[in-house]
């Protein structure tokens, strides 16, 4: 049987898989601990700038203007390319199981992996820019299910970091072999959250060196 992203709800993925969701993993916690000593004023000037027109159309913007006007400058703004690890939008993982006779497949919104044309040992994903009055599917699920693809194909099976983000709403995730947490949602109309929100993803290098 062949299974879509799309279609996946995280209880089913915890259900299939053997998960677990549990409050808090020190993963999670540190990555949440990230400083926002370093974002400096010319930063938060453009943060400012780009939180303005999300707070002015966050009821109002469809997926696609959410990543034109929001989601792709924060991440043009941020230093996620580092050594043989870069981004990639867009890009369709699929993974076996063959104990469950099963095959899952979708396409990822945007994850950080090895490679220069394909992606390759994915290790952090963000995904599922959904609207605030509009949810057909489950992001969570969504998100979720990338992971547990990725970690079916890697060959390092190091934890897995992502985010899903519902409208001015992100939340954060970790998942470590069968057991994976999830953050508080992340209001980015709120400036202090919207600086962790950076900080966070501007972690990314360092925690992608911690574990290569």
């Amino acid at each position: 049987m062949t299974k879509s992203f799309e279609t996946w709800e995280y209880e089913e993925v915890e259900n299939t898989f053997g998960m677990k969701r549990v409050f808090e993993l020190p993963a999670l916690t540190d990555w949440l601990n990230s400083s926002t000593n370093d974002i400096d004023e010319t930063m938060k000037h453009f943060l400012m700038g780009i939180q303005k027109r999300l707070i002015v159309n966050a009821d109002a913007w469809n997926e696609d203007e959410f990543k034109m006007f929001f989601i792709a400058p924060l991440l043009s703004q941020m230093p996620l390319e580092i050594e043989d690890f870069k981004p990639f939008t867009q890009r369709t993982i699929s993974a076996k199981f063959p104990e469950l006779d099963l095959e899952v497949s979708g396409k990822v919104e945007f994850v950080i992996a090895r490679g220069k044309q394909r992606p390759k040992q994915p290790y952090f994903f963000l995904h599922e820019y959904k609207q605030e009055r509009r949810r057909e599917n489950d992001p969570l699920g969504q998100l979720l299910i990338s992971m547990v693809a990725a970690r079916q194909n890697n060959e390092k099976k190091t934890p897995l970091f992502g985010c899903f983000v519902v409208g001015r709403d992100w939340f954060f995730v970790v998942l470590e072999e069968k057991t994976y947490s999830v953050s508080l949602a992340c209001d980015a109309t709120k400036n202090h959250e919207l600086y962790q929100i950076v900080a966070m993803l501007s972690a990314m290098p360092e925690i992608i060196r911690r574990y290569f």
